[in-house]
């Protein structure tokens, strides 16, 4: 069966930071690049880090150079460092495959930067 289960999101002040995590079970971890989603109020999904299965990562670039991306293929974790936070980085983080499998969508965690 599979599940992903977010964590590690918060309140944080601008230029802060935090470290999520994200907990695999099943067969969607894989052999398969994984990644990171957000979704603002009012906005669409969008991904801003992705890592194949070797550890290759590419970011939006909205987050490049803040965000850095790594994954555990034993433990079957991805995990999501995220630094200098700016308020437009408010919003709930997901993680999926890439690209995603709508079906398994997690709860998220929340992320709110203050300014």
């Amino acid at each position: 069966q599979v599940q992903l289960v977010e964590s590690g999101g918060g309140l944080v002040q601008a230029g802060g930071s935090l470290r999520l995590s994200c907990t695999a079970s099943g067969s969607i971890f894989d052999i398969n690049t994984m990644g990171w989603y957000r979704q603002a109020p009012g906005k669409q999904r969008e991904l801003v880090a992705r890592i194949t299965w070797v550890g290759s990562t590419i970011y939006a670039n909205s987050v490049k150079g803040r965000f850095t991306i790594s994954r555990d293929n034993r433990k079957k974790t991805v995990d999501l460092q995220l630094n200098s936070l700016k308020p437009e980085d408010t919003a709930v983080y997901y993680c999926n495959k890439v690209p995603q499998l709508n079906q398994y969508w997690g709860q998220g965690t929340q992320v709110t930067v203050s300014s």
